[in-house]
C-alpha cells in the first residue's frame, strides 16, 4: 500500500541522522519492545508479514510521529485486538479484562536463541521455470494496492536488469492477508540512477532491489 512508510525517494523530510554501528537500542524499552514482539509472533497466530502490513497500515500522522519500536509496538496492538488476544479495553485498562483465549504454548526463554538462529525459511520449490534470466531487460508493472506489497513506488513502472535470479521463494504481497505462501521466482533487478530519478540521477550510480515475479514484465530492444 502506498502508506507512510514508503518514504523511498521523497523529499522534506531532513537530512538522514547517522549512528554508532554498534547502537542497536536508544533505551531499555526498546529492548522489550522487540522482546514482545518475537515473543507474540511464535504464537503463530500471524506470520512476518501481517506484522509488517500491521505496522504500515498505521494512520500516516501516527506513523511519522512514532519512534521505530513505537511503531513495532502500535503494530503489534492492533494484530493482538484482530486476533482476539485482548480487547481494546483491556490495553486502555492496561490490565486483563478478560479470560485469555487459547494460544499455541509461548516460547519459553531456553529456546528464544535456537528459534532465533533456526530462523522461518521462506524459500520454496520451484513449480515452473523462472520467466527471467540473468542479463534480461525488465520493466516493472506501475500500480497502486491497498494491500501490501515489497515493491516501492519509487521502482514502479521503472526499466532495469536481472542481475540474479534468487530462487522461489514465499510472496508477501498474498502472505500478508492469509492468502498462503503463493510462492513466486524472486529477482535482483538493478536500475540506473537517471531511470529512477530523472536528470538529476546521479550517473555512477546503481540501485537494486529484491523484486517478485508479478512485479514484473519484459521490457526487450
Amino acid at each position: 500500500m502506498n502508506g507512510a512508510q514508503d518514504l523511498g525517494g521523497m523529499m522534506g523530510f531532513g537530512p538522514v541522522a547517522s549512528e554508532p554501528e554498534g547502537e542497536v537500542f536508544h533505551a531499555d524499552w526498546e529492548k522489550r519492545a522487540l522482546a514482545l514482539t518475537i515473543a507474540s509472533g511464535a504464537l503463530g497466530e500471524w506470520n512476518i508479514d501481517m506484522s509488517r502490513h500491521a505496522r504500515e497500515t498505521l494512520h500516516p500522522t501516527d506513523y511519522l510521529a512514532s519512534s521505530y519500536y513505537e511503531v513495532w509496538i502500535k503494530g503489534l496492538e492492533k494484530l493482538l485486538v484482530a486476533r482476539g488476544l485482548v480487547t481494546s479495553e483491556e490495553m486502555a485498562a492496561s490490565s486483563v479484562l478478560h479470560a485469555p483465549r487459547p494460544t499455541s504454548p509461548p516460547l519459553a526463554a531456553a529456546e528464544v536463541a535456537p528459534t532465533l538462529a533456526k530462523g522461518t525459511p521462506c524459500d520454496r520449490p520451484p513449480q515452473a521455470p523462472a520467466r527471467f534470466k540473468v542479463g534480461e531487460a525488465v520493466r516493472t508493472l506501475n500500480f497502486n494496492p491497498s494491500g501490501h506489497t515489497r515493491l516501492p513506488r519509487y521502482a514502479r513502472g521503472k526499466r532495469g536488469r536481472i542481475e540474479r535470479v534468487h530462487g522461489v521463494f514465499v510472496f508477501p504481497d498474498a502472505n500478508a492477508h492469509g492468502l498462503g505462501p503463493s510462492a513466486q521466482w524472486l529477482y535482483l533487478v538493478c536500475f540506473p540512477a537517471s531511470e529512477l530519478w530523472g536528470r538529476e540521477g546521479d550517473p555512477a550510480l546503481d540501485v537494486s532491489i529484491d523484486a517478485w515475479e508479478s512485479y514484473l514484465e519484459g521490457a526487450a530492444g
